[in-house]
C-alpha cells in the first residue's frame, strides 16, 4: 500500500507546529513496536524533523479512523515525490528538491512500510498534545484574568473560603478555590466590609465551581493522550512470537480513538462554561448598575465610547466558544463501501477543542484589559500580590483607556503574551 492514492487531503495546510507533532507522534508509534515498520522508517522520520523538512500537508479528510490523509501527504514528501510540496529554509519546493537540499535520501520501503506511513492517528494524537498544553496556558491566564476582575468590581471573597469548599468538595473546587486565593492573598477585599456586596453575580461567586471542573475536565484528557503516545495502535498489529504466544499479524480496531475524543468533546464543553463566565463578568464591570463604575469604563462620561464596541467583540467570541462545544463525534457517513460505518472524528474534535482555547485567549485579553482599566478607575486600591503583578503585567502591554482608541491591537498583545507563557512567567516569579 504506497501513500499516493490516500493523500486525498485538502484545504488550508497544517501549521508547522502541529505537522511537527504529528511527525514526532508518528516516529514513536514506529518505535513502540509492533507496526512491522523497518528501521528505515523511523529514522527517516527523525532526520526529516531534525532537518526542518516540512511537507505541506492538507489539514481536512480524516475521520479518526487513523489519520490517512495527512499522514499519505507526509509519506509522499518522505519519498521525495516531486508533486508534493515542503516548506525548507522558507522556500516552498518539489520533494525530490527539498530532500536534496536537506542531504536527505528518500527511504527503500520494506514489506510493510508503505501501510504503517499511514496507519496511525498521529494527527489527532499530535494536536491534541499542543491543545492540552495550550489549554493549561488560558486557564492559569484565566484565574489571573477572574481574580483582577475581583479586585476591580470589589467582589465579595466568601465563596472562596476554604470551609466553603469543605462544605461541598466538588471535584477541582478546593484547589480552584486555593490558587484565587493565592492571587489574592494580601489584597484590602480580605478585609471586612471591604465587598460591596453579599452575594455577587454568579459569573464572580461560582468561580471556583466552575474553573476547579474544567481543570479536573483537562486532566482528563490527559490520560488518553499519554496512552496513545506510548501505544501500538497499528491494524493489523505485527505480534511477536514470546513464550507461550505465537506471532502473526492481528487485524483489529485499536485505531478507534473514541475514547480520546469524548474527553476533548468534555474539555471543550468544560471551557465554554468558563469562557461565558469571563464574558459575563467582563461586561458587568461595564454595567454602573451593577459594578457602580463608570458606564463602559470611559473616564470621560458619555462622551467617549469606552468599552462599549468592545462588547460586540465579547459577544462574537462567546458564541463561537458555544458552537465549537457542541458535539462533532456523534455521526459520521459510512466509507469503505459501509464496512467503515463508525469513526471518532478525532481530527475534528481535537482541532474544534483548539479553536475553543484559541477565543478563550482573546476573551481573557478583553477580561485582563478590563479588569485593570477598573482597578484604575476603582482608585488606589491594596492589591493582593498575585493580582498587582497580574494588573502590572497588562500595563507593561496595554495603556489606560483615557481617550477613545483602537483596542483591537491591545487585546492581540495581551493574547500573544498569553500563549508565549509570559504571564505564568510574571506570576511564578512573584511579579
Amino acid at each position: 500500500m504506497a501513500p499516493t492514492a490516500r493523500a486525498v487531503g485538502v484545504g488550508p495546510r497544517l501549521p508547522t507546529d502541529i505537522l511537527r507533532a504529528l511527525m514526532l507522534v508518528r516516529a514513536a508509534g514506529y518505535a513502540a513496536g509492533g507496526s512491522g515498520a523497518s528501521p528505515t522508517m523511523l529514522h527517516a522520520l527523525v532526520a526529516a524533523l531534525n532537518a526542518g523538512f516540512h511537507p505541506l500537508v492538507p489539514s481536512k479528510g480524516s475521520i479518526g479512523a487513523d489519520d490517512l490523509a495527512p499522514l499519505a501527504h507526509l509519506g509522499r514528501a518522505l519519498l521525495g515525490d516531486p508533486d508534493a510540496e515542503v516548506e525548507i529554509g522558507g522556500d516552498i519546493l518539489p520533494a525530490d528538491a527539498a530532500l536534496a537540499r536537506a542531504g536527505l535520501t528518500p527511504p527503500v520501503l520494506g514489506l510493510k512500510d508503505g501501510h504503517t506511513v499511514v496507519v496511525a492517528n498521529a494527527l489527532s494524537v499530535g494536536q491534541g498534545c499542543l491543545v492540552l498544553e495550550d489549554a493549561r496556558v488560558a486557564l492559569d491566564a484565566l484565574d489571573a484574568a477572574a481574580a483582577l476582575s475581583c479586585e476591580g468590581f470589589r467582589a465579595q471573597l466568601e465563596p472562596l473560603d476554604p470551609r466553603v469548599q469543605q462544605a461541598r468538595p466538588a471535584p477541582g473546587q478546593a484547589e480552584a478555590a486555593a490558587r484565587l486565593r493565592a492571587l489574592l492573598a494580601g489584597s484590602g477585599l480580605e478585609k471586612p466590609g471591604a465587598a460591596r456586596r453579599l452575594q455577587d453575580p454568579l459569573s464572580f461567586r461560582c468561580l471556583a465551581p466552575v474553573h476547579g471542573a474544567a481543570r479536573v475536565t483537562l486532566e482528563a484528557a490527559r490520560e488518553p493522550v499519554a496512552i496513545e503516545l506510548n501505544a501500538a495502535a497499528d491494524n493489523p498489529l505485527v505480534a511477536v512470537a514470546e513464550a507461550g504466544t505465537e506471532g502473526g499479524m492481528l487485524h483489529n480496531g485499536n485505531f478507534d480513538m473514541t475514547a480520546l475524543v469524548l474527553r476533548f468533546e468534555a474539555l471543550g464543553q468544560a471551557l465554554a462554561q468558563a469562557a461565558t463566565m469571563a464574558a459575563h463578568r467582563t461586561m458587568k464591570l461595564m454595567s454602573p448598575t451593577v459594578s457602580d463604575l463608570p458606564r463602559f469604563l470611559t473616564p470621560q462620561g458619555q462622551s467617549r465610547t469606552g468599552f462599549a464596541t468592545v462588547q460586540k467583540t465579547i459577544a462574537a467570541l462567546e458564541a463561537e466558544i458555544r458552537h465549537l462545544a457542541l458535539p462533532a463525534s456523534l455521526g459520521v457517513l459510512p466509507v469503505a463501501d459501509g464496512i467503515e460505518d463508525h469513526a471518532s472524528m478525532a481530527p475534528a474534535v481535537v482541532a474544534k477543542t483548539g479553536g475553543i482555547v484559541e477565543r478563550l485567549r482573546w476573551l481573557t485579553a478583553i477580561e485582563l484589559a478590563a479588569a485593570a482599566q477598573a482597578v484604575d478607575l476603582r482608585g488606589p486600591l491594596v492589591l493582593g500580590a498575585g493580582t498587582r503583578a497580574v494588573h502590572a503585567f497588562v500595563r507593561s502591554l496595554v495603556a489606560p483607556l483615557e481617550e477613545d482608541r483602537s483596542q483591537g491591537p491591545d487585546f492581540e498583545r495581551l493574547a500573544q503574551s498569553i500563549a508565549a507563557g509570559a504571564l505564568q512567567q510574571v506570576l511564578a516569579a512573584g511579579g
